[in-house]
């Protein structure tokens, strides 16, 4: 009776169920990672840090969650897989413990000028049912509400087979009624275009009046269509043109007309530059282009619709006075309260998914957004909240979050809520993994995994895997950094003059008035949504001689590398070509010298349909990209393939002495060192590299421009501790050579090294949009008057 009792009292063995609580990785070596094998604990929240380009994103996103991704797929059937994007294996032996991963990143929202905050998250599509409940007078379904729906009518006639010869014909009328405003098609601006900037209208054709750039005048396409074509006198002033004629000239339809036998279309004017300038993306487009769209093209709100993008009929339809237009372009903590004093029974559920969305942006920080902000203006923090936006009322557990980064563009003000977020969700039974330089992201941590010790080939090793604690006690350049605190600086320098602002009233700037100082390190200050990019971007005077690196992402294939996007493969190539007596074409693995196997890609693409495709090594030219008879031209000793090889600090040592000196290739070189990117190899595909790396290449290539006044968003963006100290460097030398530097930060280090501080707020949206600060960093430490003073205060210790 005893043993009885006593097995009863035993506590029962745990469940094999629940014995599954580490994620195991081992030997990752996706991108720079060698052989790394660790296990992350379930439902904690774990941070991966580490210096720029250590691996970090390499383990989190290249490896585990794009496993668990690729796993989620193959439980499709064959059908649909076909239509989701095809994911390779991460090159990993073994990857135990893994759970539906969600990732929530900085890739920014699609900048597709029909996209707003509302319709990336799904509260424009909840506010469009509501209206169209609710709404009076009825005007519709939806549909009816959506600027991307335009209203339509048809009628026509169709046969049905009925087989043996018997056919039916079937009459039908179509309508759909949409929100379209039918002036600017739903993208709430117009375009004009100014037509003197096309032409001279004192010459004619044949005199050379066109001046669009790479109008050559005997190009068979362009000018000679026109002179040619037998509908225009090309001997005639434009000015001088008949009416017909001007219509003919600008406007006509595509028309087939001869020039010399050939068969060419003739097409007026305006549609043909529509067409080959105007429908292709502008950041894509060359420097020289794109300077004359901005000067031909000017865009204007929408007289229609008000740049509400809306018609007038789905602008009529009120509820309690307020149309769908007027609810868009609120606050959303404004609208969040307009919506929680709507009570109606029949749409109940509807307005408590509404209000739980809303009331989302506003406890992330997003309050100070409207719904009809276009989403291609959201900064890349911005975008990555937004994102966070559908998962926190999610009633999912035991799921997997993966966050890139996500204090971005956060003040230190806002980041105690960010945390609380990350708390929340593994407060729920959720594995959280989060990539971060902050320190104060990084304390809460329960356990930290450390990447490096340096970046690229120098990184991909676990330095350190524990506690916060045992990270302050290690030798690892993160612990050794992470209590670092920069000490205000006790002299300042003196501005050579001022860049005088005045009235300014972009977004939510009120009539701001202000001296920004020329010749010091200027730095922005304030919450996000205070106004701070709204001062910089769009206030500053035309022809300021301004010089902008923002931190829009880098457009490049992954042909693209350091050595083509900082255009030092010219000199390269030139240099090359000079030494041998052959082409500069013969040197680029895009142009003539490629391998006629891969075309220059270095690898073979196989296409596998639903199945991941496979890359495999170019047997042909072993991977180096180049013909075999290319690599047989040597300068200095190296063939093309080697040069590309080699990382920016043996390429500057290279070509800065000896029989390969190349002083064009060397000054291109030594600002790639100087922001740090010493360790990149030239030829590295700019798909490799991560967001902290693209935004310092961009930085060095800018650098090369001559411009006075250098204004830079947030560049310690995706930079480690180590590395701010280097930025702060590289900030005082362009500084001390002649520019002006302005500066728009959240970063204490940056904002205690500022000769001057100019501090935006006091709050976001609407509560913002004033100065509330302008002086030295020591004047903002002694008075603690704004959000940004105490920070600053706390930070240095004062």
């Amino acid at each position: 009776m005893s043993m009885a009792k006593r097995a009863d009292t035993q506590s029962p063995a745990p469940h094999a169920a629940d014995s599954h609580d580490l994620i195991r990785v081992h030997g990752a070596r996706v991108n720079n990672l060698k052989d790394v094998s660790i296990e992350i604990p379930k439902r904690r929240l774990t941070v991966f840090t580490g210096v720029s380009g250590s691996g970090k994103s390499s383990l989190v996103f290249g490896t585990i969650a794009a496993e668990s991704q690729r796993l989620i797929n193959e439980t499709y059937s064959a059908f649909v897989q076909g239509f989701m994007p095809t994911l390779a294996r991460p090159e990993v032996d073994v990857l135990d413990g893994l759970t539906t991963v969600i990732t929530v990143d900085q890739q920014r929202l699609g900048a597709d000028p029909r996209s707003t905050v509302g319709t990336a998250t799904d509260a424009n599509a909840m506010l469009r049912i509501l209206f169209s409940r609710l709404g009076k007078p009825y005007i519709g379904s939806p549909q009816a509400f959506s600027f991307n729906v335009a209203s339509v009518q048809a009628s026509g006639a169709f046969k049905v087979d009925r087989g043996a010869d018997r056919t039916k014909t079937v009459k039908r009328t179509f309508t759909r009624t949409g929100g379209m405003c039918t002036r600017c098609e739903g993208r709430g601006t117009v375009s004009d275009i100014d037509l003197t900037q096309l032409y001279d209208d004192s010459k004619s054709i044949s005199e050379g009046a066109f001046t669009i750039p790479g109008w050559k005048s005997d190009s068979f396409w362009t000018v000679r269509v026109y002179a040619e074509s037998g509908l225009l006198d090309p001997d005639k002033p434009i000015r001088k043109f008949t009416r017909k004629e001007m219509q003919d000239f600008l406007y006509r339809e595509p028309t087939k007309v001869k020039v010399e036998g050939v068969n060419l279309t003739y097409e007026g004017l305006i549609p043909k530059i529509q067409k080959s300038f105007l429908s292709k993306d502008k950041e894509a487009l060359q420097p020289h282009i794109r300077e004359f769209v901005e000067r031909a093209v000017t865009f204007t709100t929408c007289p229609e619709c008000a740049g509400s993008r809306l018609s007038e009929e789905a602008r009529s339809s009120k509820i309690k006075k307020m149309s769908i237009a007027d609810a868009c372009s609120m606050q959303i903590n404004d609208l969040a309260e307009w919506v929680r004093g709507l009570d109606d029974p029949s749409v109940a559920p509807l307005l408590a998914a509404l209000q739980r969305t809303l009331d989302s942006f506003v406890e992330i920080g997003l309050g100070y957004l409207s719904l009809d902000r276009p989403s291609g203006t959201l900064s890349g923090g911005e975008a990555q909240r937004v994102k966070m936006i559908r998962h926190l009322g999610s009633s999912l557990t035991d799921v997997t979050y993966v966050f890139d980064e996500p204090t971005i563009g956060l003040h230190p003000h806002d980041i105690q809520r960010m945390n609380d977020l990350l708390l929340r969700l593994r407060d729920k039974g959720n594995t959280v993994l989060v990539v971060e330089h902050k320190p104060q992201t990084i304390a809460i941590a329960d356990h930290v995994v450390d990447l490096g010790p340096g970046a690229g080939t120098a990184g991909g090793a676990v330095c350190f895997e524990g506690t916060v604690e045992g990270l302050r006690a290690g030798d690892t350049v993160t612990g050794r950094h992470l209590d670092d605190r920069a000490a205000v600086k006790e002299t300042v320098r003196k501005p050579t003059g001022a860049l005088e602002v005045r009235g300014a009233t972009a977004h939510n700037l009120r009539g701001v008035d202000v001296d920004i100082p020329l010749g010091v390190l200027t730095v922005i200050t304030g919450v996000a949504g205070s106004g701070k990019s709204s001062l910089v971007h769009g206030s500053i005077p035309e022809g300021a001689d301004v010089v902008s690196v923002d931190q829009g992402a880098i457009r490049g294939s992954r042909r693209s590398n350091p050595a083509t996007y900082t255009g030092l493969l010219d000199p390269i190539r030139k240099a090359f070509a000079k030494a041998n007596g052959v082409k500069p074409a013969l040197f680029s693995s895009n142009s003539e010298g490629a391998c006629p196997t891969c075309n220059g890609a270095g690898v073979i693409y196989t296409d596998l349909a639903m199945m991941a495709g496979v890359a495999t090594t170019c047997e042909e030219c072993e991977g180096k990209r180049f013909e075999a008879s290319v690599l047989d031209y040597r300068f200095g000793g190296r063939d093309i393939s080697e040069v590309l090889a080699m990382s920016v600090t043996e390429a500057e040592g290279f070509f800065g002495a000896g029989e390969a000196r190349t002083p064009a290739a060397h000054k291109i070189l030594e600002r790639l060192a100087d922001v740090g990117l010493g360790y990149l190899s030239l030829g590295q595909p700019l798909t490799t590299l991560s967001g902290g790396e693209r935004q310092r290449l961009k930085l060095a290539t800018h650098m090369a421009e001559k411009g006075g006044v250098y204004v830079l968003d947030e560049p310690t963006t995706g930079l480690h501790l180590a590395d701010v100290e280097q930025l702060l460097g590289l900030l005082d030398r362009l500084v001390d050579s002649g520019k002006s530097v302005i500066v728009v930060e959240h970063h204490q280090a940056v904002m205690a090294h500022a000769d001057w501080i100019i501090d935006l707020g006091p709050g976001a949206g609407h509560d913002g949009g004033r100065i509330v600060f302008e002086g030295t960093p020591a004047d903002l430490v002694a008075a603690r008057s704004t959000l940004t003073g105490e920070h600053l205060a706390d930070y240095v210790g004062a």
